[in-house]
């Protein structure tokens, strides 16, 4: 049996090695995927002022990553229809698991992880059914615990919503299969929506978009604190029309969209990011096509502003009340920070570390 003495031991011993923090990594602000000019895909964590805090190889092309809400760990996600994850050590580029899409499946290239960290759930295809699934893994091992349904095709982006047992999937709609590469395969049938599942996959509520812009498809995802949600749409439709490519969303509400607008147009109809600032007054988002990011008044969704930037994609909330934004070509600015430029190829997505769930989730 135990003594007492020994147990006082080895509680002193636990409390002098507390758990690792976000500050054991070299306190990153974001997290990003980028290509090094030798051609080698990595993780990147970056400061608030866009230098670089530590690479981490990475066995392919990224898209996201999702950063634990309260360990110095992430997941980078593979981009579409890869089937690798990596769970990475941030304070020293380890690799601590690398884990692979289930047979027949594939990533999207994201996940998120739940309020708590001990879960983490991973949009995925079936190419059996070609149907979406949603993949649970517990985060002590990352052991893969089940999936289910992700209430559409294509489901892309995925969040829990803070303090609930909710998560908000955004079903892009789109039938792909790996075999025809990122063909569209199922166009004149495409039907994207936000779907709110419970933790065990319970459907709770869909909201589909109206007919007249069902080829436009749910794609990314930020999440306020208070549970409102912003998506951006990539439109698959006839060029000459301009749908919105924003919607937000709240669970127990229908989605909202700006007027149809020239902007939409001017972007191509590819929106590739989107984010609340960090006060959460307004939300943005970006288009690599038409190099610009267009913010948005979060209350009345009325345009307040257009930045023009060649490339840019990732886009987030900065550490105070404004974005931060990256693009292809190595740029990271803010509304805070000035332009800088590097040698990296930043890709898709910027995430914010340690802000609770608008940031890692």
């Amino acid at each position: 049996m135990p003594t007492r003495r020994g147990f006082l031991a080895g509680l002193a011993a636990a409390t002098a090695f507390p758990a690792p923090t976000w500050a054991d990594a070299g306190g990153p602000s974001y997290l990003t995927a980028a290509r090094g000019p030798d051609g080698a895909d990595r993780l990147v964590g970056l400061d608030g002022f866009g230098a670089v805090v530590f690479e981490i190889p990475l066995p392919a092309r990224g898209h996201a990553a999702a950063a634990h809400p309260a360990r110095p760990e992430a997941v980078a996600f593979a981009r579409r229809p890869g089937t690798y994850a990596v769970v990475l050590d941030c304070r020293d580029g380890s690799v601590l698991r690398t884990l692979t899409a289930p047979a027949n499946r594939h990533f999207y290239g994201h996940g998120a992880f739940s309020t708590d960290g001990a879960l983490m759930f991973t949009t995925e295809n079936d190419l059996d059914t070609m149907t979406g699934r949603i993949g649970v893994w517990e985060t002590g091992q990352y052991t893969r615990v089940g999936d289910f349904a992700s209430g559409g095709i294509g489901p892309h982006d995925v969040k829990h919503l803070p303090g609930t047992g909710t998560l908000a999937v955004a079903n892009g709609g789109l039938m792909t299969h790996p075999d025809s590469g990122r063909a569209i395969l199922n166009l004149p049938t495409m039907a994207p929506n936000l779907a709110f599942l419970a933790l065990d996959g319970t459907p709770i509520e869909t909201h589909d978009l109206p007919a007249e812009w069902r080829m436009n498809s749910l794609r990314h995802l930020d999440l306020r604190d208070d549970g409102l949600l912003a998506a951006a749409l990539q439109w698959q439709g006839d060029a000459a029309t301009a749908p919105p490519l924003l919607a937000l969303g709240r669970l127990g509400e229908g989605l909202r969209f700006p007027d149809p607008s020239d902007l939409f147009r001017r972007m191509q109809g590819y929106a590739g990011s989107v984010a609340f600032s960090g006060d959460g007054a307004r939300v943005g988002i970006t288009s690599p096509r038409g190099g610009q990011l267009a913010v948005f008044d979060a209350g009345t969704l009325e345009l307040v502003d257009e930045i023009p930037a060649s490339d840019v994609c990732g886009l987030c909330g900065d550490g105070g009340d404004g974005f931060a934004w990256t693009t292809g070509l190595g740029v990271f600015s803010g509304d805070a920070t000035p332009g800088r430029r590097g040698d990296l190829a930043f890709d898709n997505h910027l995430i914010p570390v340690g802000r609770g769930g608008a940031g890692p989730g």
